[in-house]
């Protein structure tokens, strides 16, 4: 199990972004969690292509690692298409997703763009990320802030890396979160050598120069990739 983020991580990390999902075809933000637990927003059938895809290469990846099936977690966000998407994976991977080592968390939701945008085009998607460049501690009217979504993202890190130990944790979620774990975890490691522990090193990444860059690491759906 050891791997560069040994020393920084008590587990090690991939996230994967839900496959193509309805609201994904039709072109629409569904992002409050009374929505986006409905079943007319799970995956499409290419959705579930992807995951089966993902969950696949999830499998090599952890043989290649010599990572046994035992310490696999999967951890994702409520919303009916990430829900679908770990059911999916689970299946490649021959878990029983009612299993203890599958677990929803709410912390790993989508964020919440706000009434004005709720189903509302794709489009508008750009607006918020200007927004987002500008001050990333002003959210859309009645939204998440990225550092907003930053806050119970951590909240979700220090309670997995409480949780498990030496696990392999797969996180499923969603494009705007998983884009900023991975850019505040990778700041956070910048830290790591110094006092503290990890709270504090995220704590020391909440800044506007840091949250305002989470568009490099953007995912496409169903694409999977080590947090660090």
């Amino acid at each position: 199990m050891e791997d560069s983020s040994a020393s920084f991580l008590g587990n090690r990390y991939w996230v994967l972004r839900h496959g193509k999902s309805i609201p994904n075809e039709r072109g629409l933000i569904v992002s409050s969690m009374e929505n986006g637990v409905l079943p007319e927003y799970q995956l499409a059938p290419d959705g579930v292509a992807q995951a089966q895809l993902a969950g696949q290469s999830f499998l090599k990846q952890l043989e290649e690692s010599k990572i046994s099936l035992d310490k696999v977690r999967i951890c994702y966000s409520p919303f009916s298409r990430t829900t679908h998407t770990a059911k999916v994976v689970a299946q490649v991977l021959n878990l029983p997703f009612d299993s203890p080592q599958c677990k929803m968390m709410e912390t790993l939701r989508e964020r919440y763009f706000g009434p004005t945008f709720e189903l509302k085009s794709h489009d508008k998607y750009p607006e918020i990320w200007d927004l987002d460049e500008k001050d990333p501690f002003m959210g859309p009217e009645g939204g998440e802030s990225a550092d907003d979504v930053v806050s119970r993202l951590a909240t979700a890190m220090l309670s997995m890396e409480a949780e498990f130990q030496r696990c392999a944790i797969l996180v499923v979620s969603h494009g705007d979160p998983l884009q900023m774990l991975q850019n505040i975890m990778h700041s956070a490691k910048q830290h790591s050598g110094g006092d503290g522990g990890l709270a504090e090193w995220i704590q020391m990444s909440r800044v506007a120069s840091v949250l305002s860059q989470h568009r490099k690491f953007a995912l496409l759906t169903g694409e999977l990739r080590p947090l660090l």
